[in-house]
């Protein structure tokens, strides 16, 4: 697609990375066949396409209104669009891109911004988790918006004391710890069994997602730095990966060494961390043989939603699956869809809710027709929202693995 560049974007770093990415558009559609909000809306321009050519307009000098803010932020960046595309447009950066000089020319009601301030700066705070177990001990008296919001208390369960030569980083991540603290504890206990030692470093915070999506690109870099600072020391060390068990962290985490690499003195190590990062999944397959002998009980039909940021995001498909399978589970994907985003997508389902619980009620319903004893997914915002629309257990994978090792 070809681009001229206004003159304010011609020399910068934004404007070249859009036109690189425009570039390779050849705006054939088939990103519209895959897109969640213009299956549900039918317009144009709350599809990949036509948010490609908003952004397009963008560049070129035409001032954005706040309809265009509005298509842009009912995107979910579910990426989706990033699988479907055959020339490899690489649309997550774009409309990041997009966002970002959208939100510096049209300002937002004020009610609006108070909200996403309060998302970008509140998920990450230390005063998430004392919050959360506040409205988790009046659960019962929230209201249903906000009482989705907020899982009933979750025993975290033990953390494994023994010490392994195999040592492996984990991001314990911002509101993990607090709403579902058994997932971490859970990946401790089933890598300790297989030989591995998790190790948290306790300076590392929010991957950066929360703020970098929510367009304060300099916040959700700063987190990035943190982390990188806060791992450092142990990958000198000699750390052998840095396990993700929230989809949504690790493709970020994948991604510093792209959102770093114009800074100097960060720009190394963030493609070395970028490096390391490994989803929980990429683990399963060498986890199969140690841990084969110990699975003693496993759960009924297992039906497994994977995330959008595990399967587009990460590229990473079948692979929970299929380990598991080769461990005695019944896990199936659903038949019908199950390459859509189920409304979640981080902040989403805050700032979007009709479509986020649209797209949930459409997944919950695919998945239903398996009759499944527990849903199971890979980051924590799914998992969530998941839950808010269905009396069945929805948990995450590890979680399921984990109950169905012997202590022997």
């Amino acid at each position: 697609m070809q681009t001229h560049l206004a003159p304010e974007f011609k020399n910068s770093a934004d404007g070249q990375a859009a036109e690189a990415i425009l570039r390779k558009c050849v705006h054939c559609g088939f990103c519209t066949a895959t897109c969640p909000t213009y299956q549900l809306l039918g317009d144009e321009l709350d599809g990949p396409r036509g948010r490609i050519y908003l952004i397009k307009q963008v560049l070129e000098g035409q001032a954005p209104t706040r309809k265009t803010q509005l298509h842009l932020d009912r995107c979910l960046t579910c990426r989706n669009c990033e699988t479907t595309c055959p020339s490899g447009v690489q649309y997550g950066h774009l409309v990041d891109i997009g966002r970002k000089l959208v939100d510096e020319r049209v300002p937002r009601p004020a009610s609006e911004s108070v909200v996403r301030w309060a998302l970008k700066e509140g998920l990450p705070s230390p005063l998430f988790a004392p919050a959360m177990k506040l409205g988790q001990a009046v659960r019962g008296l929230l209201p249903a918006a906000l009482k989705n919001k907020v899982p009933a208390r979750q025993p975290a369960g033990r953390w494994p004391q023994r010490e392994h030569p195999r040592k492996m980083l984990m991001l314990a991540g911002c509101v993990q710890p607090a709403m579902m603290p058994n997932i971490n504890t859970a990946t401790a206990r089933v890598l300790d069994a297989a030989g591995i030692q998790t190790v948290v470093a306790a300076k590392a915070g929010c991957c950066g997602a929360v703020k970098f999506h929510l367009n304060d690109q300099d916040g959700g870099k700063a987190e990035m730095r943190r982390n990188i600072d806060a791992w450092w020391p142990h990958v000198e060390a000699g750390v052998e990966a840095i396990v993700m068990n929230a989809s949504g962290c690790g493709v970020t985490v994948k991604e510093y060494g792209y959102h770093l690499q114009d800074d100097p003195a960060y720009a190394g190590k963030a493609a070395r961390i970028s490096e390391l990062t490994r989803d929980l999944s990429e683990l399963l397959p060498e986890l199969v043989e140690p841990l084969r002998a110990r699975v003693t009980a496993q759960a009924g039909q297992i039906a497994f939603h994977p995330p959008c940021t595990l399967q587009h995001g990460q590229q990473l498909r079948g692979g929970v699956e299929q380990h598991l399978g080769a461990l005695g589970f019944d896990v199936k994907v659903a038949s019908c869809e199950a390459h859509l985003c189920c409304g979640s997508a981080g902040t989403y389902s805050v700032l979007n809710p009709e479509i986020a619980f649209q797209l949930r009620d459409r997944k919950l319903a695919n998945l239903g027709e398996m009759m499944p004893e527990v849903i199971v997914s890979a980051n924590i915002g799914c998992i969530t929202h998941l839950q808010s629309g269905t009396a069945t257990p929805v948990r995450h994978w590890i979680e399921v693995l984990d109950d169905s090792l012997s202590n022997q």
